[in-house]
């Protein structure tokens, strides 16, 4: 999880968006993305999107049956979407909705205008602290130094 939030932290460090995701099949990473819209102009490279096709190509199988996603912030519609419909098995994230609104990050109003509800929730999805605040991921505290 810790590596998914550090993702997300250096892709804000250089001028993206900060989100970041890592796929993963137990203890191994499979793949990484960040969220690629800045750069890209392309509204669906979410960090999640992205690891998904990163480690789908490497794995030359669509499925993502038995892989976890682990991402910095709550996966918005389209990225759950994706890991529902190629058989993900568990969501881990970091912050969610109501951490990133203050910011303008959160997908809460998207939810709520396609009329979705994550109760229940389509898989597994479980929230880990990091011991980062979303003030120094989303906002002006620092990072803390390792």
């Amino acid at each position: 999880m810790r590596q998914a939030v550090d993702l997300a932290h250096t892709n804000r460090l250089q001028g993206g968006r900060p989100f970041g995701a890592v796929l993963a099949q137990g203890d191994q990473v499979i793949a990484t993305g960040v969220n690629n819209i800045i750069a890209s102009h392309d509204p669906s490279t979410h960090a999640e999107m992205e690891a998904i096709r990163a480690g789908t190509q490497k794995r030359a199988n669509p499925s993502l049956a038995g892989l976890s996603i682990y991402a910095s912030g709550h996966p918005c519609p389209m990225c759950l979407a994706a890991l529902v419909m190629n058989g993900a098995e568990q969501v881990f994230f970091a912050f969610d909705n109501n951490d990133a609104q203050p910011y303008g990050l959160s997908s809460e109003g998207t939810y709520q205008r396609l009329r979705l509800s994550l109760t229940p929730a389509p898989l597994p999805i479980t929230r880990i602290d990091t011991g980062i605040t979303a003030d120094q991921l989303y906002g002006s505290t620092p990072w803390p130094q390792d």
